[in-house]
């Protein structure tokens, strides 16, 4: 059998975006993990504590949301019309940088050096979600 050559075959942009996705929720299930091992960290947490402050039933159905949002990207990207997946994914991919930048800033904090991190990644990825869908061509399906 002759060896083939490699190819690389274009992805659909709906792949990508969806995978883009999947990557930064790993972030940020892998940051919210490994904070559990800052020390004070899970004492705070059953005290009622919470990076915003005091946590409320509210807060967390907030915290809840932000991170539905980011899974229920990943199936709209693969499914729906081009238009709307663009523009979802300009602005929420838009909402979560800044989101991760007000994150990283309040995180400054020779513990913290590993979300700071992570944070960095989850705006690199949020910045490509943005830039995929806004280059993304709307003469598509």
């Amino acid at each position: 059998m002759k060896p083939t050559k490699l190819e690389n075959k274009q992805i659909n942009v709906k792949v990508i975006l969806a995978a883009l996705w999947v990557s930064l929720m790993l972030l940020f299930s892998y940051g919210d993990f490994i904070s559990l091992m800052v020390p004070g960290r899970i004492e705070g947490l059953n005290g009622g504590e919470m990076g915003m402050g005091t946590t409320t039933p509210m807060k967390l159905f907030i915290v809840s949301i932000l991170m539905a949002v980011p899974a229920l990207m990943v199936p709209i990207s693969l499914t729906q019309k081009v238009r709307l997946i663009r523009v979802l994914n300009i602005i929420f991919g838009a909402f979560y940088t800044l989101i991760m930048v007000l994150t990283v800033a309040s995180s400054i904090d020779e513990w913290w050096i590993f979300y700071i991190f992570l944070g960095i990644m989850e705006i690199v990825i949020s910045l490509i979600i943005v830039w995929t869908a806004w280059k993304w061509p709307l003469n598509h399906n």
